[in-house]
């Protein structure tokens, strides 16, 4: 973001201008915000950004008689007019709009008198995290201990507060294993499957992933063990969407890689339980039926009676996505000497949703961080290079649903990665245990934070530690995120 941008011309503005102003002072608001959670009042950084911001906001009251920002639904207003943020500002505007929202923010008024230090005050109080169940009562409390006058808030409208996106997003994740038992069901019975109602679920999947990828991510943690099949199927069409975005993959392209990816174990109804859950090594004859299921799979998707609505990717990867970058692996291929884009992508998601499920035939799963290394030393021979690569920058050094020991003793669920390289190792965790060693419902700290009096980092990871060594539930914490 460069300082151009930051710097409109400051004559009397038009519509556009004011736009291009209130945005701006959004910025800079978001700006010191940040800041605010990492340095003291006095920090040289913060005076300097302040006054950046109080410089804009002279700019904006010279624009406009009145300087109100409103939260409306999934847009935040200037005196009546929605702001139109564009794609690079895009995450800032998310972020204010989820953190007014967590507050119970409505609309913040400011008054053109408004100092700086005023100013300063009221964003330092907006700034500090809520946990209570009255965060906006919290909040005017303290605006009036501060002698904060010029800057005002109204409550957010009952009608205005939407159902989290955690719970949208879980109950998504669920009707999609729904849906795909459903078309087993409707499978084995020769009947019409819905693929119009996949398509759309898959469209729901790919908004969601824009919006919260990192809770998404999440919810890959949950394993069903009496339904593998439908839940496995499910996180690994949500992994390769989020790894096709990743990608750059067109909207069009990943709603049908997550169809195909959704079906790609279609193959699995035909194959016996006994086989599938079998605790013991499978004997050879048991293997061949069990390397049947790309070709049954691929077979039943033809035989479809929607089958023209349905990517031909979706074949391709039902029949490939057991065969190696080296092009061993299962089924064997006697002419082709390539396998398809979107199978080499899904390859990636099954193997790493597979591996870190505990299942009877394997005497250990491996930890998200665990399965990421096994699958770097098999780079170029089982996995694409580049997929791969891009996969483990996506899920993270401490993929989302690690749990980590801190150097405070206490343990910590990682719930979203920082993108910034030189943060990689400093992601945003739950506390969930204490340094006693107690369970507890603790909050989310960001790794990135520093000791204002130290100037050292206040948490810093160990090591990532297995749940099942602490018997620790790490679904759990997504599902009541959810609820």
């Amino acid at each position: 973001m460069t300082e151009e941008t930051l710097k409109p011309d400051t004559k009397q503005a038009s519509g556009p201008k004011q736009q291009k102003l209130a945005i701006n002072f959004l910025i800079r608001f978001y700006i010191v915000f940040k800041i605010l959670r990492l340095y003291a009042e006095n920090n040289e950084l913060l005076q300097e950004q302040t006054e950046l911001l109080y410089q804009t906001l002279q700019e904006l009251k010279e624009a406009a008689p009145e300087i109100n920002f409103k939260i409306k639904r999934e847009s935040i207003f200037f005196n009546q007019a929605r702001l139109k943020f564009s794609l690079a500002n895009y995450p800032i505007f998310k972020f204010l709009l989820e953190e007014f929202r967590k507050r119970e923010i409505g609309l913040l008024t400011i008054e053109p008198d408004v100092s700086r230090e005023e100013l300063l005050r009221a964003v330092n109080v907006l700034g500090l995290k809520r946990t209570s169940a009255t965060p906006f009562e919290d909040i005017v409390s303290e605006l009036v201990q501060q002698n904060v006058e010029r800057v005002r808030l109204e409550k957010l409208e009952a009608s205005e507060k939407l159902p989290s996106p955690e719970r949208s997003a879980a109950r998504l994740f669920f009707l999609s294993i729904l849906h795909l038992r459903e078309v087993s069901e409707r499978n084995k019975e020769n009947e019409q499957i819905r693929l119009n109602t996949t398509r759309r679920l898959i469209q729901s999947i790919f908004n969601h992933l824009v919006d919260n990828e990192s809770f998404l991510l999440g919810l890959t943690t949950i394993k069903n063990h009496d339904e593998y099949t439908l839940n496995h199927s499910v996180n690994v069409s949500l992994l390769a969407v989020a790894l096709g975005r990743r990608l750059g993959l067109s909207r069009a392209e990943l709603v049908d890689l997550g169809l195909a990816a959704f079906f790609h174990d279609l193959g699995k109804i035909e194959t016996p339980l006994e086989i599938l859950n079998k605790p013991g090594q499978l004997t050879d004859d048991e293997r061949k039926i069990m390397e049947l299921h790309p070709h049954q799979g691929a077979e039943k998707l033809v035989q479809l009676r929607q089958f023209r609505r349905l990517p031909v990717s979706a074949i391709h990867v039902a029949m490939e996505h057991h065969i190696k970058e080296d092009l061993t692996g299962y089924p064997r291929l006697k002419i082709k000497n390539d396998v398809n884009l979107y199978s080499r992508i899904v390859k990636v998601c099954d193997f790493f949703d597979a591996i870190t499920t505990k299942r009877v035939y394997r005497k250990k799963t491996f930890t998200r961080s665990e399965a990421l290394s096994l699958m770097l030393e098999n780079i170029g021979s089982e996995f694409n290079p580049v997929i791969l690569k891009t996969f483990v920058q996506m899920m993270g050094i401490f993929p989302v649903g690690s749990l980590v020991l801190l150097n405070t003793g206490e343990v910590g669920l990682v719930v979203e990665n920082n993108q910034e390289t030189r943060f990689l190792l400093r992601p945003r965790v739950k506390i969930i245990v204490d340094s006693q060693g107690q369970k507890v419902d603790g909050e989310v700290v960001d790794l990135t934070e520093v000791d204002p009096q130290t100037r050292k980092y206040r948490r810093t990871i160990v090591k990532e530690i297995n749940p099942e060594d602490y018997g620790l539930e790490v679904p759990d914490y997504f599902l009541v995120q959810a609820m």
